[in-house]
């Protein structure tokens, strides 16, 4: 199946059982025995491999909410739930909308089950009490030491991990290519990198070079930029924006505003909206984003187009960085918990399962087998994606705080602020780093 199929590929039901390898009598699910997990949030009850009564459960996705992901979602919900009989109640809200909406029905008692979270959440999320340290039913499932581990939070395993990647640059080869930029060849340095925007700008036709993220609710994106230019964000536990490198990394951004080498109110979908009509030549993604950006493009050839590049460095010699990114499945204690960790084990480690949901959404999965098959092996945007993105990704100092999203969305807006001319880059980072602080405690 060529890689243009693959992402514009869509299940039927019938077609997700058969994928999912689950017949109507769901004979093949029925072969993995369901573990148990309790009702309470730190220690399951029952051990790996014993036996319950299915039930109903609810699971709550932002990817429900996109049609490129959506197909797949959908397929691993039907699947399991006709096999064991039981119904799986959809809860879904855009992803900007997600996190804030999620915590309130936790917190609120209103939702329990099985929940699509971001790794960066898991912090915020274990603090309200609710989530079941999953350990006994990951282990010996064939997940790798590093999911495993970016699905914890202080050693505590609070999802299952269900694919870990990074985010990283993505562009349009053709594009790069029409203002003589080799995408094999691609900018090194800070300097060169803003020399080819200029090039690419000069293009015309209302080209976005690129297509980075200045809306608030993304604008978390720049921390990364601040990490290039040298800044570690948090050092012994105090904040460092509104250091020297911070200051000049948002200047940097800022000048790229003004020069309209980036754009106004641009957030993710944004950007692969306008990535995938053409009308940008590089933005910031996940691997999940080749799925999205091909999906709905008027270009048929877009995904042979699109290639991922190594983030472009202060000095020569300096490794290029990236911001580890990964999906996973956390239980909320209440009724349907043990069902719905079953689904989440299933899910994740089964390798059928989780080759059937990579045939359609790309994404990196989390076992050893499944990163061995031939599948993965031989998908090339992925083994790139890997080699100049993901091997040099790290987390986000401020995931390992509660107040994480705080954090983050007072340091987006003090950004923001920049960008709109209503503060200086030294005022503004200076202001950002002692809310942190005060966040952080």
């Amino acid at each position: 199946m060529s890689e243009s199929t693959l992402m514009n590929a869509t299940l039927t039901r019938r077609r997700a059982l058969q994928l999912l390898g689950i017949g109507a009598a769901g004979a093949a699910l029925a072969a993995c025995a369901p573990t148990g997990v309790g009702t309470s949030p730190t220690t399951p009850t029952a051990a790996a491999g014993g036996s319950f009564t299915p039930t109903d459960f609810d699971f709550a996705s932002w990817a429900l909410t996109e049609e490129a992901s959506a197909p797949a979602i959908k397929a691993l919900l039907a699947g399991y739930s006709d096999a064991q009989h039981i119904t799986i109640g959809e809860v879904s809200f855009p992803y900007n909308e997600y996190f804030n909406q999620i915590m309130l029905q936790i917190r609120g008692g209103q939702f329990m089950g099985a929940a699509q979270v971001d790794v960066a959440w898991l912090g915020s999320l274990a603090a309200l009490g609710t989530l079941q340290d999953v350990s006994a039913v990951t282990k010996d499932r064939g997940y790798t030491q590093a999911a495993l581990e970016a699905a914890q939070f202080h050693g505590v395993q609070y999802a299952f991990p269900w694919t870990i990647g990074a985010i990283g640059l993505l562009a349009n080869s053709e594009i790069l290519d029409k203002a003589d930029i080799p995408s094999d060849d691609f900018p090194v340095t800070i300097d060169d990198y803003e020399t080819a925007l200029k090039r690419l700008k000069g293009l015309g036709g209302g080209l976005i070079p690129y297509a980075a993220s200045t809306k608030a609710a993304q604008l978390k994106d720049v921390l990364i930029w601040m990490e290039t230019f040298g800044s570690p964000l948090v050092e012994d536990g105090e904040v460092t924006i509104g250091d020297e490198a911070s200051v000049a990394a948002v200047a940097w951004y800022k000048s790229l505003y003004d020069q309209g080498l980036i754009a106004a109110d641009v957030d993710r979908f944004d950007a692969r909206s306008l990535f995938c009509q053409g009308r940008a030549a590089i933005y910031d993604d996940a691997p999940v984003g080749r799925n999205a950006v091909t999906k709905d493009s008027p270009d048929p050839k877009l995904a042979s187009k699109l290639v991922p590049v190594s983030r472009p460095v202060l000095e020569v010699g300096d490794a290029p960085r990236a911001l580890v990114w990964g999906n996973a499945i956390a239980i909320v204690s209440g009724e349907g918990a043990e069902t719905a960790a079953d689904f989440a084990r299933w899910a994740t480690s089964d390798l059928t399962a989780v080759l059937a949901d990579h045939e359609v959404r790309g994404l990196p999965p989390v076992t050893e087998k499944a990163l061995s098959s031939e599948e993965v092996l031989g998908d090339a945007f992925g083994a790139t994606f890997s080699e100049r993105i993901t091997a040099t990704a790290t987390t986000n100092p401020f995931w390992q705080y509660t107040q994480y999203a705080q954090i983050e969305s007072t340091i987006a807006e003090k950004v923001q602020s920049v960008l709109i001319g209503q503060q200086s880059p030294k005022d503004a980072m200076t202001e950002a780093g002692r809310i942190a602080q005060t966040l952080i405690g």
